[in-house]
This record gives C-alpha cells, structure tokens and sequence, in this order.
C-alpha cells in the first residue's frame, strides 16, 4: 500500500501545474499528442474520445500547435483508435498534412515513447480527462519531451469515470515501473512531426471491415 500511495503522490506532485483547461494559457508546441481511449462497435468515438479529439480542434484553431499525433490501439484491423480519430479530426477541418497517426500506441506509456523516438517530438500539449493526464505528463516527461496538458473533460462520464479513475490508482505505480525498467515499446521506421502527416497513415483496411477499423474518410 505504501508503494501505491508514495507512486502516485510522487506523480502527481511531478507534474503539478503543468495542465490547464484553458487554451489561452498554454505556450505553443510543436504537437499536440492525443491518446486513444474506447471507439464503440458501430466505429463511434466514446465520449470520452470525442471530447479530446474536440479539444484537440480548438487547440488547433488557436494556433496553439502545428501539428497533431493521434495515438492509439489498432492491434486488428476491426478496432481502430488512431484512424477515427483522424477522420473526426478531418471532419472537423483539420488539414490530413498536419495530423500523424501512431496505430501502436497501446497504452500511455508507448504513446509518449513513440511520439519521441518514432515522431521526434520536442514539445506538445497532451489533450486528455483530468483523471489521465499527470500520469500522461509523468510519462512525457520521461520520454524526453517538454509537456504541458489541455484537460478535455466536457462530460461526466458516468460510472466509467468512477472506473478510470480507480484504475488509475494502479497505472500510476505501472507507469513508475515501466519507465524504470525501460518496458519495450514497439520499434519502427522515424516519422518526423514536422514533415507531412499522411505518410504515418499507413494502409486503408480490407474491404469488409467492420465500422470502427473503416472510419469514415
């Protein structure tokens, strides 16, 4: 018990002040960084997922970021995280130069290692819930890139945040763990965040797809 309450004191306090829910006070960065979180079967974002990827757009039409990396699950061709994302974020008016797409981003940890080993991202602004985001700024910080946080929290979320939030608890101690021991993240070929985003976007799915790994285009 001791380990938990010491690792999660110790990541919060880390990162304490770095994380706002008001763009104007936010300096610009090269990237925005936004962690996948549930696409629903009918290829849905959760609400969750949308309110980040909604953020993300008012973050990008402050001029806040130049570009934006969407990170996520897409370890099967039906359930994927990074390429809804980017479609909302199309949708929404987002030029498809500017938004990479990390289809590795299992979990928050390879997230923020991808982004600066794969991606070579300096600085970002992490767009997630509150619940998420000191763990998210720990380990942006570990990966060697300078973090700051826009919270995304334009919903309750129901009993799914009472969930996140005690899972967090847990992830806390796991995040401290895995950075210690330098936890493998996936490898792959460098995408640098300041060239043209349509090259991290990788093959279109198979047809037949179900709809959360064919989103609409």
């Amino acid at each position: 018990m001791l380990i938990v309450v010491a690792s999660n004191a110790y990541i919060v306090l880390s990162t304490r002040g770095e994380a706002t829910g008001e763009i104007s006070e936010l300096p610009h960065a090269q990237a925005a960084i936004v962690p996948g979180a549930q696409v629903n079967p009918d290829g849905t974002m959760s609400s969750m997922l949308a309110d980040r990827v909604h953020r993300t757009v008012a973050l990008w039409r402050a001029g806040k970021v130049d570009r934006i990396l969407v990170s996520g699950d897409h370890g099967q061709w039906r359930y994927d995280e990074p390429d809804t994302m980017r479609a909302a974020l199309m949708r929404a008016g987002v030029p498809g130069r500017v938004i990479f797409t990390d289809h590795a981003g299992f979990n928050t940890r390879a997230t923020m290692v991808r982004a600066r080993r794969i991606f070579q991202v300096e600085s970002a602004i992490v767009v997630t819930q509150g619940f998420h985001m000191d763990r998210s700024l720990y380990l942006g910080k570990a990966a060697d890139i300078e973090v700051h946080g826009l919270t995304s929290d334009l919903h309750g979320y129901g009993q799914k945040k009472i969930q996140s939030d005690v899972r967090e608890i847990f992830a806390r101690v796991k995040a401290i763990g895995d950075t210690a021991l330098d936890a493998g993240v996936m490898g792959g070929p460098q995408i640098p965040i300041t060239g043209d985003g349509r090259a991290s976007w990788g093959p279109k799915p198979p047809t037949g797809t179900p709809p959360a790994g064919a989103p609409r285009h």
